[in-house]
């Protein structure tokens, strides 16, 4: 399957989840905290290369994949490379730097919900939010409990899994990961032509 392909396959993932987050959201005004980026700032933050794919191909077609590849293999620290904070002193607070195409992990963690060793699903959401929307989580939980539909963890990644097996079920580094899926797209693209309307980088 072509890259090209899988990133709208992806893409089209996404676009499914953002339907049922948009939904459970609205029922239970569960959101992040304005400019918080806490979780973002997370050193064990894992990943699959599959769910980068769109990003890595999004900057592959502007021409700064290779750039960003040279950028990752310097880094050492673990924080997500695309996380911006707000300032040096102060990391917790901050944006995504590319939110339309940030992971699965990134767009599940607070809205979605995992199976416990008892098949139980519980809402898998930060200590912030647990705190400061207490009534609003509590009231989140109970829904779970009652059968209210939420997305689940495990659910998408296995439909992730089913459109680059190999690709999907790495589970990397959060940076690594981004690096795997620059280097996929850069790989494939090398003695193929680019999409259509888009110049080969030089």
């Amino acid at each position: 399957m072509s890259v090209e392909r899988k990133v709208r396959q992806v893409e089209a993932l996404f676009n499914c989840l953002e339907n049922e987050i948009s939904t459970f959201k609205s029922q239970f005004d569960i959101n992040c905290i304005q400019g918080c980026g806490k979780c973002c700032t997370k050193l064990d933050v894992e990943a699959s290369p599959l769910e980068f794919l769109p990003w890595a191909f999004n900057l592959f077609l502007n021409g700064k994949a290779e750039e960003t590849l040279v950028q990752l293999k310097a880094k050492t620290s673990t924080i997500c490379t695309i996380y911006l904070p707000l300032s040096l002193v102060d990391n917790a607070s901050g944006s995504c730097g590319n939110y339309k195409y940030r992971g699965l992990i990134c767009r599940l963690f607070g809205y979605a919900a995992t199976r416990d060793k008892y098949g139980k699903l519980r809402l898998a959401t930060c200590k912030i939010i647990k705190e400061r929307k207490a009534k609003a989580y509590g009231k989140g939980v109970n829904a779970i409990e009652n059968g209210v539909s939420i997305p689940i963890f495990m659910d998408y990644y296995m439909q992730l899994s089913q459109i680059d097996f190999n690709l999907g079920n790495q589970i990397l580094p959060i940076n690594k990961a981004l690096e795997s899926a620059l280097i996929e797209v850069l790989s494939y693209y090398t003695y193929r032509p680019v999409p259509h309307g888009f110049k080969k980088p030089a």
